[in-house]
């Protein structure tokens, strides 16, 4: 029975160990796995490689953003928006986070569950999903403006767990 145990855990360990960076990461966000039409790349843009882009992701969020109702994002002010970052921004708000509360919540649950630190990208989609469901929460009403809330305060505590992961001597 024991070495039956052993076999099983070696097993699970060694098929846990062979999943390939690519699949987890598709785990969370699923659109960044996709092709791009024009080339054979991945569809994985990332905003912020330095401090810099860091002051340029903050500059986008407070230009205002435009929210149309195909719940399409972009940025209002016309020199930011012609810049080559707001292009990945764009790409990343509109192709890779998601829109729907359904999507949010799947999100929701695996970042709730996810066994390390998030990468910087994962972080970044995390925190623009974020922005998202607060504009979302703030535009409805009602039982609507519940859910987006429950969404936020999900998406947040992940976030919040996120940041204390190497600092924590026990999952919360």
């Amino acid at each position: 029975m024991l070495w039956k145990t052993l076999l099983l855990l070696l097993f699970y360990y060694s098929a846990h160990a062979t999943v390939t960076y690519k699949w987890s990461r598709a785990m969370l966000y699923p659109a960044a796995q996709r092709l791009k039409r024009s080339s054979a790349a991945f569809l994985n843009p990332v905003l912020q490689n330095s401090l810099e882009d860091v002051v340029l992701l903050y500059e986008f969020l407070l230009a205002e953003l435009d929210i149309d109702k195909s719940q399409r994002i972009s940025i209002k002010d016309e020199e930011l928006a012609s810049l080559r970052k707001a292009a990945e921004f764009d790409t990343i708000c509109n192709e890779i986070i998601p829109k729907s509360i359904t999507e949010i919540r799947r999100l929701s649950s695996r970042l709730s569950s996810y066994p390390r630190v998030l990468k910087k990208e994962d972080f970044e989609r995390t925190v623009l999903t974020m922005v998202y469901t607060a504009y979302r929460a703030a535009q409805s009403q009602g039982h609507q403006k519940d859910t987006w809330v429950e969404s936020f305060v999900s998406l947040y505590k992940a976030l919040k767990h996120d940041l204390m992961f190497p600092y924590s001597k026990e999952p919360s």
